[in-house]
């Protein structure tokens, strides 16, 4: 007798026909670069220097953010104090800040002429040369050290009050807590953090091209850049696509051979009290971790509100134009990739060859958006003109991008409604659209708006596929944005970042707050 109370027949039949359409929507775009190039010669010295360069810098901003993090993530764990709340909602959102904002208050406080070099230069030392390697890096460490903390810090909280009273009764110091207690955890979380920062590292586009600072300073999405935008040598984008694809699939097995399971315990769940922290020494660095950890976040954010809020009411008609369109692509965006994610999200709960829809759902993060951009255009190009698609690619691209993030979310509220409720719907012979609107809707409604508000603030914030084909009448903000970079007008991009901001945080509020309105609990 089946345990689940939705019949599997229809509700199943969608979840495998999305997920051929997501695999057909990823990988059919790939096939189609292979197919359209005309011979291969191989790799050469510049995408092999670019594949070094993707992988060291991945490692080194990988190493970093999870290193930075382990005392910022011990601090939060053991302190108390006002506005911790913020600060730890903060260290979630890394993934909602547009690329191309944070990467002009980067410049706004490390840059040439950014407060860090003026304070340098009031010393007699020269400006910080932000352009190349350490500014990639310092990019990604800005972005992902948010990220690191909260993964780190969640296996904090999971070990058991009880161990930490156990090891005060037993005289246990500092040192004796982080062997006994601390090291297990990081041992088992690290590598998993460890991972996901260097899938990210390893994909970036729009910080490597702001940033790169030269051949010796390109990754192999911006090389694939390269060769669909100035080369349109559809063979070697191929190339440096699968073998994007093949260094994420060895991190995967390398962090899956490396990372040690841990179990913490169980214990009562009483609130969280720490022994060890009483020394002046802990508190002293606990407060330094922390202290450092908000002005390397908020200092950026704060420079683009000052330099921006001034020139708000003064930028050129295109960009609030560029706005509406980048405001209607998120919104697209956000539809689809619900869309995509709910019967995916459903077949993966009900645990049908769950490891093969687990496996497609996250095939975008392997796969590189350019490559599977211009495989779009390439389909569609004896249909439809590039410029004329560039919009609905660059949504249905950004809507694959999100989609992981979607199914991590909504896939362990699904498996909770169905284990609670599952047995009495199936006693009330409810099924059909029934089951769906009163077992799982309701408590699905917060990890779905949650979702829906991801997917529009990358939507958002992307500065990726368009760029490709994008005509000068249908730049999105990020790329208007950038285009007054390169002509070196500073004052109107800085309020264009500030308004990209605000959308931003605005669209991913909007949804987040909607799917927790009458939500269940």
């Amino acid at each position: 007798m089946a345990e689940r109370a939705q019949p599997v027949n229809l509700a199943d039949g969608i979840g495998v026909a999305v997920a051929a359409l997501v695999l057909l929507a990823v990988m059919g775009p790939l096939g189609a670069v292979l197919w359209r190039a005309e011979s291969f010669s191989g790799l050469g010295p510049a995408d092999w220097a670019a594949v070094r360069f993707t992988i060291g810098q991945a490692l080194l901003s990988a190493a970093l953010s999870v290193g930075l993090a382990i005392p910022v993530a011990r601090a939060l764990a053991r302190r108390r104090f006002p506005g911790r709340g913020i600060l730890i909602s903060l260290m979630g959102a890394p993934f909602i800040l547009p690329v191309i904002v944070a990467v002009l208050g980067l410049l706004a406080v490390f840059g040439r002429r950014g407060a860090a070099s003026e304070i340098l230069g009031f010393f007699g030392l020269p400006p910080i040369e932000v352009y190349g390697l350490h500014g990639v890096v310092l990019a990604h460490v800005f972005f992902n050290l948010p990220l690191a903390v909260r993964l780190i810090l969640q296996g904090w909280l999971a070990i058991p009050v009880e161990r930490f009273r156990l090891g005060a009764t037993l005289g246990f110091t500092a040192s004796d807590v982080a062997r006994h207690m601390e090291r297990p955890m990081l041992r088992a979380v690290c590598p998993g953090a460890f991972l996901v920062i260097f899938l990210i590292c390893t994909t970036s586009f729009s910080v490597a091209l702001m940033l790169g600072g030269g051949p010796r300073a390109t990754t192999v999405e911006l090389a694939i850049y390269q060769a669909f935008r100035f080369d349109f040598d559809l063979a070697r984008a191929a190339l440096l696509g699968l073998v994007q694809v093949a260094i994420c699939v060895v991190a995967g097995l390398m962090v899956v051979w490396i990372a040690v399971p841990h179990a913490a315990g169980t214990g009562l769940d009483r609130p969280l009290e720490r022994w060890d922290r009483s020394g002046t020494v802990a508190r002293v660095s606990d407060w330094i971790a922390i202290c450092g950890a908000a002005l390397f976040l908020l200092l950026p954010l704060g420079a683009i509100f000052v330099r921006g809020v001034g020139g708000l009411f003064d930028m050129p008609g295109l960009i609030y134009a560029a706005a509406l369109r980048s405001v209607l692509l998120s919104l697209a965006t956000a539809t689809v990739a619900v869309a995509l994610s709910v019967p995916m999200a459903l077949l993966i709960a009900r645990g049908r060859a769950r490891g093969l829809f687990e496996t497609i759902g996250a095939l975008s993060i392997a796969v590189s958006p350019l490559v599977v951009g211009t495989g779009l255009f390439v389909i569609l190009r004896p249909f439809v003109s590039p410029s004329g698609s560039a919009l609905p690619v660059t949504g249905l691209v950004n809507a694959l991008a999100a989609l992981p993030f979607i199914l991590r979310a909504l896939v362990p509220a699904i498996e909770q409604a169905e284990r609670g409720y599952g047995k009495l719907a199936r006693s009330l012979d409810m099924s059909g659209w029934h089951y769906g609107r009163h077992v799982i809707l309701p408590r699905i409604r917060r990890p779905l708006g949650f979702g829906a508000g991801l997917a529009a603030a990358l939507s958002m914030g992307d500065l990726g596929v368009i760029t490709l084909f994008a005509a000068p009448q249908q730049g999105t903000l990020p790329l208007e944005m950038f285009r007054l970079m390169g002509a070196y007008r500073m004052e109107e991009a800085q309020a264009a970042a500030l308004l990209l901001l605000a959308l931003s945080l605005g669209l991913f509020w909007i949804f987040d707050r909607g799917g927790r309105i009458h939500a269940a609990t």
